[in-house]
């Protein structure tokens, strides 16, 4: 049972990631203007964070990739400079994601492949599987599918060369 107090602190918690959201939506729309680019921004909250996308109108997807960038490095940056933007407003670290043309969701099922078969290599072995270095993201996807599977995973490594590594059950 949810006492008043937690329920008005999860309703807070949620209208904050909402401010966020519209924050971001805000810094977002005046950049698309700027680089003068077609696209709507799609606000929601995900896994407790504020979760946002630059959806491209139709045709305009080629032009969209261009702020992914190569390995979604400019995705990267500007979810970085995003983040800042955010917390420059409300002075609270931001945790936001960030996606562009639905780059990150088709990554995270490419990410999600490639666990998978991680996990039934270090299943079938019963040694550590050890995966090429990932972006944060990236890795955080791996380690979700790892536990969903019921196995563990750690990551190790120094940026940028940090990567996942499976550990077989034991």
């Amino acid at each position: 049972m949810t006492t008043p107090t937690d329920a008005t602190g999860e309703a807070g918690a949620a209208s904050r990631l909402e401010e966020e959201g519209e924050i971001a939506a805000d810094y977002l729309e005046e950049l698309l203007d700027i680089a003068d680019l077609d696209g709507d921004i799609d606000i929601d909250v995900d896994h407790g964070r504020a979760a946002v996308e630059i959806v491209a109108e139709e045709g305009t997807e080629h032009a969209l990739r261009r702020l992914v960038g190569q390995d979604g490095e400019v995705l990267d940056a500007l979810q970085e400079l995003t983040r800042l933007a955010v917390q420059a407003k409300t002075g609270d670290r931001s945790r936001l994601m960030l996606d562009i043309a639905g780059y990150r969701a088709a990554r995270k099922a490419e990410l999600v492949t490639v666990a998978e078969r991680a996990i039934a290599e270090a299943r079938e072995s019963g040694t550590e599987v050890s995966l090429e270095p990932m972006n944060p993201f990236e890795r955080k996807v791996v380690h979700d599918a790892v536990a969903a599977a019921g196995l563990s995973s750690d990551s190790e490594g120094i940026e940028p060369a940090r990567y996942v590594v499976i550990k077989p059950a034991v």
